[in-house]
């Protein structure tokens, strides 16, 4: 008896998740899939059979594979800088002591805070033109002249919009999760260290407190890589506006939704293949880096 209610309970607490899960990310992922094999223009019920025929359109489009090179470009501005300035921020809030939970919440409150609503800031505020913007204020003070941050492609200056934008929203959930493999790093280790000679610096660091944080260095690196490969938000809301999206600096994601909502027409089952090509690449670029990584450590 005491065991079905257990059951109960499991089913009802995880019952209404699970049923969420389904209906709304597997049955899509699933019919997503199904339409990748068919000529879906403007519908999501299609007829006609193409087989690989939208896979090869999107593996031959020099736009979706600039898209990948772009990802690239970003994955390789954002991880490092992140699991770098994440890693110390925690170092440093990780000494203080007093006022910690304060701290900890200021850094983390960006990462409640829309994508949407952080990028339209960044443009409309901050990087908003060479007449205005408090960075180009900024910079009149140390005389630099203003820049027009988000329009000049050479050299590309829409990335420092775009990956600080990034950083100010992701920083405070990584710094929480270092935070937390800090504090779960034994006294005694730091101890044995310091009667062993090490000094309480960068040896420390290397030999205790790195290895320490193993696991939570992969699980951050692997979480980067994957929200790199999914940035939109940012980039749509960044760079478009009312005469379109520029062509430079175009992630998959919104690739894919002008291949699958454009105002050309709604080609769903290109749009499907090219998000099933997507998905595979993060997953077997999930797999690659979490065995690199770990090997590494």
């Amino acid at each position: 008896m005491s065991g079905r209610r257990s059951a109960l309970a499991f089913w009802g607490f995880v019952g209404p998740f699970a049923l969420g899960l389904l209906v709304f990310t597997y049955v899509p992922i699933g019919w997503s899939a199904y339409l990748s094999f068919f000529d879906a223009h403007n519908t999501v019920t299609p007829t006609e059979f193409v087989g690989l025929a939208n896979y090869v359109d999107v593996l031959t489009d020099r736009a979706f594979l600039d898209s990948i090179g772009t990802f690239t470009a970003f994955a390789a501005l954002v991880i490092p800088v992140t699991v770098v300035l994440s890693l110390a921020l925690a170092l440093l809030v990780d000494q203080v002591r007093i006022a910690k939970t304060f701290f900890r919440s200021v850094f983390f409150l960006p990462f409640a805070c829309s994508y949407v609503v952080a990028a339209l800031v960044w443009k409309s505020s901050l990087f908003s033109g060479l007449g205005s913007g408090e960075v180009n204020t900024a910079l009149g003070w140390f005389g630099v002249d203003p820049q027009a941050w988000i329009g000049t492609v050479d050299p590309p200056l829409y990335w420092v919009v775009l990956v600080t934008a990034r950083l100010w929203l992701q920083l405070g959930f990584y710094l929480v999760l270092f935070l937390a493999a800090l504090q779960r790093i034994p006294a005694h280790r730091y101890e044995a260290a310091w009667i062993d000679g090490a000094s309480p610096g960068w040896q420390t660091f290397r030999h205790v407190t790195l290895p320490g944080l193993r696991g939570v260095l992969v699980a951050v690196l692997v979480l980067n890589l994957i929200n790199a490969y999914q940035a939109f938000d940012e980039f749509y809301n960044i760079l478009g506006d009312s005469r379109g999206y520029p062509p430079f600096a175009r992630p998959p994601l919104v690739y894919l939704y002008h291949t699958a909502l454009g105002s050309g027409g709604q080609d769903l089952g290109r749009g499907s293949a090219g998000a099933v090509v997507l998905a595979l690449v993060i997953a077997l670029a999930t797999l690659l880096s979490g065995k690199v990584f770990r090997r590494a450590g």
